[in-house]
């Protein structure tokens, strides 16, 4: 057996190890830019959606002023965030806000029976549904993108090339832990 076909074949071997792992690290990061752009998006429509939102109930709901301020704020953190946990932090506000506000329009008839807060309603619910797919698959992403930046013998590639973990999409934990306080005041039902 010849030993000058040797050297060659481990150069060759690695090589094509280090391609092959650079452009799965490539893609996988691509596939989690895009998982996280999706979530924005949807972020994003949901934001939309608030300013109607709170114009509509603005009128019945003259005693949870409270509720309808921390949507509001939640959009405007949202609008402000720069990382990916304040994005979660403002994402987990504002389900619980709303989650709070639907739970409170069930003391108003006329809110629940006004076709605008109704429409709104629909459309928030398929969004949130939405978001919470996008969540799952943006963190599964992050999952497979992480562990290939870790394990060996793809993290010394990852390393030579500057490939770094990622955050997942996760809400912050006190706020996952608590439940939200809501209280019903009686008087006008408008």
């Amino acid at each position: 057996m010849d030993i000058s076909y040797i050297l060659p074949a481990i150069v060759i071997l690695i090589v094509a190890f280090i391609v092959y792992t650079y452009n799965r690290l490539v893609g996988l990061r691509n596939t989690a830019d895009t998982a996280y752009s999706n979530i924005d998006t949807l972020l994003q429509k949901r934001f939309d959606l608030v300013p109607n939102l709170v114009e509509t109930v603005k009128g019945y709901m003259q005693h949870e002023r409270e509720v309808l301020e921390t949507v509001t704020k939640a959009r405007t953190d949202w609008l402000n965030a720069s990382t990916i946990q304040e994005n979660a932090g403002a994402d987990e506000t504002a389900s619980r806000a709303l989650k709070t506000l639907f739970a409170v329009s069930e003391n108003y008839p006329e809110l629940k029976a006004n076709q605008n807060f109704l429409l709104l309603q629909e459309e928030l619910a398929g969004i949130e549904n939405k978001i919470a797919y996008a969540r799952q698959r943006y963190n599964r992403t992050i999952m497979v993108l992480n562990m290939v930046i870790q394990r060996f013998p793809s993290n010394y590639v990852a390393r030579l090339f500057n490939f770094k973990t990622r955050e997942y999409f996760s809400a912050e934990s006190d706020q996952v832990r608590s439940v939200p306080r809501v209280e019903v005041q009686g008087g006008d039902s408008r």
